[in-house]
């Protein structure tokens, strides 16, 4: 070996410190570098992972040799090279098994007895792995010089160091990258619009869970904006600094639903490619979204509940336990001690989850929230078709009141916008104000129409009295009902009905109702 091809070889493994490589051709070209420096015919690099040591590159050695895993107990050579912190050679002679034996690219593959060495690679004052090299004759190493050979291996040292700072950035640019899809929405919107009491009963209990790390099972109905309450939540806590990010349980396919939560690692199955974190990773000090819940299966359910329970997740392929600390919080639209009864949902699982429930009430039991919610949904569709105003008509406003929106929130949204293209379409963008009106919406014509919409309109008693005494007869019965639905609470039943609060007292005391 000369001078100039032990120092082109430096020259090369250091010129490569600079440039964007993959790992696995980094490890490669220094092995090369290597045999162009040292006399051998086979070298490996191997990193220690759980007491086994698994090769990253190999030359000279048979392809197979990179889907081994040498354990350290069974093969007392690598163990003394990874206990030593200076080069090892051993005799040809030695009576230690050679975990190489018939690994070594030859015709016969039989080589027994030839020329071997190698070194511990430490970082951090850490054992990472070792570097070996094989020669088929004996003596082959006697030419190296050890100073030479102790310089190659503090600069293969830098070179791993490198490479797992490189690989470590990048996983930071991709678990970022994967957050930021993963996020459920921007920040700023998290209102939730309405005065209604029941809303904002809702509002006070998120306020006090919010400050909690308590899991939080939300129910409701489809679309009664479940996931916006999931992200107040979120908002609200000390994790809000850090992300939310959502699962959307009922999109994920069991076959890959383990790996989508709890990650894999590199030849897990195939396709895996490299190294990924599964969600709980992904959310790890804040919040974990789980939308859906109930449908989760049965199996990936047990694997959720040993999460959950010990803070800690397995990646698919991997036995090593990583700590996740993620705030739960989950939805569904189930009624979940169904789910429980029926066997569909692990009774363990759902008690975990609804440590803190939140009951998000469907919209026909918001009372006027229906028109605060109205102007929130008119205000953006004024923006997204570049109108000057969208107001609705007094006709549109009572529609709206007295439908039972089978789809809640989600409902209102959808058919204002459709109300709103169609009003636009007719009236023009350049009208000073466009109005919607009931033949913008299709209320009528849903399917899902209100049950008090569907019976018969009531006929009024036919009896001997004077108009006055029918119309208080019909104000009081009115005024009954609207009390029953909300409990006896006056004020709510004033707003439903549209009075002002000393007016509605007024008229209740000349009625006579409570």
């Amino acid at each position: 070996m000369t001078s100039t091809r032990y120092n082109n070889a430096l020259t090369s493994i250091v010129a490569d410190l600079s440039h964007e490589l993959p790992a696995e051709e980094r490890y490669q070209r220094l092995l090369s570098a290597m045999q162009g420096s040292f006399p051998c015919d086979a070298a490996a690099i191997l990193k220690l992972e759980n007491n086994h040591l698994t090769p990253l590159a190999v030359d000279g050695l048979s392809d197979d040799t990179m889907g081994r895993r040498f354990e350290v107990d069974e093969h007392p050579r690598l163990a003394r090279l990874l206990h030593s912190r200076e080069p090892v050679r051993f005799a040809a002679d030695s009576d230690l098994p050679d975990p190489y034996d018939g690994l070594v690219e030859t015709e016969d593959q039989l080589l027994h007895v030839h020329d071997c060495m190698g070194s511990s690679l430490y970082l951090d004052d850490k054992p990472w792995g070792v570097l070996t090299m094989d020669a088929l004759q004996t003596g082959t190493f006697d030419r190296i010089d050890p100073v030479e050979l102790r310089t190659f291996i503090s600069l293969t040292e830098a070179t791993v160091k490198a490479a797992e700072l490189i690989e470590e950035l990048e996983a930071r640019v991709e678990r970022g990258h994967r957050v930021a899809r993963a996020l459920v929405k921007e920040g700023s919107d998290v209102e939730i619009v309405g005065k209604s009491p029941v809303i904002k009963k809702l509002q006070e209990e998120i306020t006090v869970v919010a400050q909690s790390d308590l899991t939080v099972l939300i129910q409701g109905e489809t679309g009664v904006g479940k996931e916006l309450v999931a992200w107040q939540v979120h908002a609200s806590s000390p994790r809000a600094e850090y992300p939310m990010v959502y699962v959307n349980c009922a999109a994920l396919p069991e076959n890959i639903a383990e790996s989508e939560l709890f990650g894999h690692t590199r030849g897990a199955f195939t396709g895996a490619t490299s190294d990924r974190a599964g969600k709980f990773e992904l959310a790890d000090g804040g919040t974990l979204f789980l939308d859906e819940i109930g449908e989760l299966s049965l199996a990936i359910q047990a694997k959720m509940l040993r999460a959950i329970q010990s803070g800690e997740i397995q990646r698919v392929g991997s036995d090593q336990a990583v700590r996740a600390d993620v705030r739960i919080v989950a939805a569904t639209n189930r009624d979940m001690q169904k789910e429980v009864s029926s066997g569909r949902f692990r009774a363990d699982l759902y008690h975990r989850l609804t440590v803190y429930p939140l009951l998000v009430p469907p919209l026909r039991d918001r009372g006027r929230d229906v028109l605060l919610l109205a102007g929130y949904f008119l205000e953006n569709n004024q923006r997204r078709l570049s109108v000057n105003a969208l107001r609705l008509s007094s006709g549109a406003k009572q529609a709206l009141q007295h439908y039972a929106w089978p789809g809640n929130v989600r409902e209102l949204a959808h058919l204002l916008s459709r109300a709103a293209l169609k009003a636009v379409a007719k009236q023009g963008k350049a009208s000073k104000t466009v109005i919607i009106d009931t033949s913008h919406m299709d209320i009528a014509s849903t399917e899902a129409a209100p049950a008090e919409m569907e019976k018969p309109i009531k006929a009024l008693p036919v009896i001997k009295t004077t108009l006055k005494e029918a119309v208080d007869l019909f104000q009081r019965e009115v005024i009954e009902d609207s009390l029953k639905r909300h409990d006896g609470n006056l004020a709510s039943a004033g707003r439903e009905l549209g009075i002002s609060r000393s007016n509605f007292y007024r008229l209740l005391t000349r009625l006579g109702v409570r």
